[in-house]
């Protein structure tokens, strides 16, 4: 009979369930299997206990310690991961509210992969073998092991990890924050200033560049605005910033976009959507946007 025991401070049933699950699959392999809850000081373990039936094949223990290992890792990169990252954003970030820390928290499961393909996925299932690799490793030596205890000691890269999703999650969500309310501040001088002009033309040119046209769609030429951009030339050229300047200052009433590559997020574009909430309109198909 071979018997392995899970530890857990906290949230055995997730332990149960999962383990629960994955006995069954055991059975299907013909191995008689069963499972016994008991405690020990602060420690919940679930005792899983497995004996020879009719019809296994190969080596019993190692398909068990393979089984127990798989539902560990899976528990521990998907269950416990968001708990470790919960715990580390109260412990460290207790300065922000909950609603701030939910962000944080998105933020961080995105750094790690979640809800994106391609790489960092790619990664993910990386560190999911090496996990499940360590726990095997583990358990050849131990019929015993504690996930706490486990991820502290034999998982530090991991913590790492964790540690390290979170500061950039932070980071990400200070600057998000920031340009939040750098839009509200653009509204606003948007909402005070008169409106100079009924319709401007966005053209995208080449570059990075863009051109403004009048609502008779000729190049827009105004006087006032020479002061700006007599401002603006004095630093770096930031096409992006003069288009921004430029709508505040002439705050018009309605904009045309003209994009071919509509499909292609742009960052300024988007500025412009919600700075001049309800005033944009883009276009993707006319003259003007062939004439690019």
């Amino acid at each position: 009979m071979t018997d392995i025991s899970i530890g857990t401070a906290r949230h055995i049933d997730l332990i149960k369930f999962r383990l629960g699950r994955e006995m069954k699959n055991l059975e299907k392999e013909g191995l008689k299997v069963s499972l016994k809850e008991s405690s020990a000081g602060r420690f919940n373990f679930v005792s899983c206990q497995v004996m020879p039936g009719g019809g296994q094949r190969g080596d019993i223990q190692a398909i068990f310690r393979h089984h127990i290992a798989r539902s560990l890792s899976d528990l521990i990169l998907g269950q416990w991961q968001q708990l470790l990252l919960k715990d580390m954003i109260r412990e460290n970030y207790y300065y922000f509210n909950e609603e701030e820390r939910q962000n944080i928290f998105k933020y961080a499961l995105g750094h790690l992969g979640y809800g994106k393909g391609g790489q960092k996925a790619v990664y993910q299932r990386l560190f999911k073998n090496k996990v499940m690799d360590r726990i095997l490793d583990f358990l050849r030596q131990n019929n015993q092991i504690i996930v706490e205890g486990f991820i502290r000691f034999r998982l530090k890269d991991y913590v790492e990890e964790l540690e390290q999703a979170v500061e950039r999650a932070v980071d990400d969500f200070l600057m998000e924050r920031e340009y939040q309310e750098f839009i509200q501040l653009l509204k606003y001088f948007v909402e005070i200033q008169e409106s100079r002009v009924e319709l401007v033309h966005v053209l995208r040119l080449p570059g990075g560049a863009f051109r403004l046209l009048d609502d008779q769609k000729q190049v827009l030429r105004v006087d006032y605005l020479e002061n700006l951009f007599m401002d603006l030339t004095d630093r770096e050229i930031n096409y992006e910033d003069m288009l921004i300047s430029t709508l505040i200052t002439l705050a018009p009433k309605h904009i045309v976009i003209h994009n071919k590559d509509s499909g292609q997020k742009n960052t300024v574009m988007e500025t412009i959507n919600l700075v001049f909430w309800g005033r944009v309109r883009e276009c993707t198909g006319c003259p003007l946007c062939q004439k690019k």
